[in-house]
């Protein structure tokens, strides 16, 4: 089992950054891919960034030249750090793990971007 927990959320003027933060725990010796996704209401998760365990990351188009991701692999924590944040960037921001055997989910951190 793995347990991912995010912090860094928060509201924010359009322009501004956050940093988010995911901490895996647990059976993190099998990580394939480790990321983030995020959510809005009514529509369906979609994928911001992710890194493979071999240093591969994908961004999303809408977020490529603004956000960036890193890994820590000492500490198990991957980052997403969020620059010139805009209002439909806001979504509750959810850490994923792609393990050897299965997917984990953090509970989520809302990021709330004002114009």
């Amino acid at each position: 089992q793995v347990q991912l927990v995010e912090s860094g959320g928060g509201m924010v003027q359009a322009g501004g950054s956050l940093r988010l933060s995911c901490a895996a725990s647990g059976n993190t010796n099998n990580i394939n891919v480790i990321g983030w996704y995020r959510q809005t209401p009514g529509k369906q998760r979609e994928l911001v960034a992710t890194i493979s365990n071999g240093g591969t990351i994908n961004y999303a188009a809408s977020v490529k030249g603004r956000f960036t991701i890193s890994r820590d692999n000492a500490k198990n924590t991957v980052y997403l750090q969020m620059n010139s944040l805009k209002p439909e960037d806001t979504a509750v921001y959810y850490c994923y793990l792609n393990g050897w055997f299965n997917n984990y989910w953090g509970r989520g951190t809302q990021v709330t971007v004002s114009s």
